[in-house]
């Protein structure tokens, strides 16, 4: 089967292309993903996109939206693709969950598990599953079992599993999932966090305060957002009551957020910090830095067709953000003179702006000084019945069914 005038050879040649570069970049590092990456014909699971899309190492292929054009389902990107196959560490013979249907992904696991193994894959939406169903077929795999459910509640007949891969962005960590999962199974999922997303690799633990989950490793990724009984959605604050400034909160509104209400009134208070970074420079540690470090921590978005100038930020559409009571403060950033760096800046409104700008970039300082280029935070998943004392973290986020605490590793 082809979605193109083009030839086989050069769909190989552009797939062949795809891995090459994510050999090279140290996205694959085993031999059994790259294997299967070459193998399967992804242009062949991505019906209707052109081939030069259907193979762009950076970028997935939408397949499904609503009537107000928000992304419901897609392929992943191959680079996506193939960091959660590693994250996953999937062998022989396993029994893999996935969650969140497509087909080429179900067809890689079911490569990797090979004849011994198996695997299921589920999803809400008929659509999606009777898409992949008969891709899955067509290609050669019908011994994936395809399932439409509601992945947050159990899944009959399923029995334990050794991965559970969820490949659409989840808030929170359903139950089923972790009770699904054999003791020292591995769950790779797109969890968001205080609005910032990663793919985390948890290895499910057994201690002296409990069972729970451990992050192995936490990549930076975006994800369609997950339905069903565990979707949710951010909160949005309009400053000064008109659309032009959102801020976007992950776990809930500020207490009392009409205290922003004449934030705009004061004049907007800019401080440069002297922190720099390279212009290819990964920024995961400091967006964790500041969502763990700030009470208040936010997104902020402006609408270009309102913009009046009371905020200036880098990118309208996406800055960091936190409020501090009647306060809210926004991340900036400038080329520097030999433009192969950036500057961060923060910019701050509010009748405590100058202190609250202080604050922000104390945090920025802090991650210069003792996070950048070390690792991650440790991600913990705890029941969300699990006390206070029996959580160290820097940061615990409250959800419906867990608690999330992070926690920096000791220097």
């Amino acid at each position: 089967m082809a979605n193109t005038t083009v030839g086989p050879d050069e769909a190989t040649r552009l797939r062949n292309k795809v891995v090459d570069e994510l050999c090279a970049d140290g996205t694959i590092s085993s031999p059994e993903i790259e294997a299967v990456m070459r193998k399967l014909p992804r242009h062949e699971f991505t019906p209707g996109a052109p081939l030069d899309k259907a193979y762009d190492t950076y970028a997935a292929v939408i397949t499904k939206t609503d009537e107000q054009g928000v992304q419901l389902s897609s392929v992943s990107a191959p680079q996506i693709q193939a960091m959660m196959l590693e994250q996953a560490q999937v062998r022989p013979g396993m029994r893999v969950l996935e969650i969140g249907s497509g087909g080429l992904n179900a067809a890689y696991l079911a490569e990797l598990v090979g004849g011994d193994g198996e695997v299921v894959t589920v999803d809400i939406d008929p659509v999606v599953t009777d898409r992949a169903r008969r891709l899955l077929n067509e290609h050669g795999y019908g011994r994936v079992r395809v399932v439409t459910a509601d992945a947050a509640e159990p899944i009959p007949d399923l029995g334990d599993v050794d991965v559970v891969m969820v490949t659409a962005g989840a808030w929170d960590i359903s139950p089923a999932w972790t009770a699904q999962l054999r003791q020292g199974g591995r769950l790779v999922v797109p969890l968001r966090m205080r609005g910032l997303t990663r793919s985390v690799a948890f290895i499910q633990v057994a201690g002296e305060r409990g069972t729970h989950l451990e992050s192995e490793s936490a990549r930076i990724c975006g994800f369609v957002p997950m339905q069903g009984s565990t979707a949710h959605r951010e909160e949005l604050l309009l400053v000064n009551g008109t659309p032009e400034i959102g801020l976007r909160f992950d776990d809930g509104l500020p207490a009392d957020p009409h205290r922003l209400d004449n934030a705009v009134t004061t004049p907007r208070h800019e401080l440069w910090t002297g922190v720099t970074i390279g212009l290819q420079e990964l920024l995961d540690t400091l967006q964790m830095a500041l969502a763990i470090s700030l009470p208040g921590f936010c997104t902020m978005a402006v609408d270009e067709d309102l913009d009046t100038g009371l905020v200036a930020p880098t990118n309208r559409r996406f800055a960091l953000a936190a409020v501090e009571d009647d306060t809210f403060a926004y991340l900036v950033t400038r080329r520097t003179e030999d433009n192969k760096h950036v500057e961060y800046g923060v910019h701050a409104l509010g009748p405590n702006a100058e202190r609250f700008a202080d604050t922000f970039a104390d945090v920025l300082r802090d991650w210069k000084a003792h996070r950048r280029g070390g690792p991650s935070p440790l991600i913990r998943v705890h029941p969300a019945d699990t006390p206070d004392d029996r959580i160290t973290a820097d940061r615990v986020i409250d959800k419906v069914h867990s608690r999330i605490s992070l926690s920096w590793p000791s220097a």
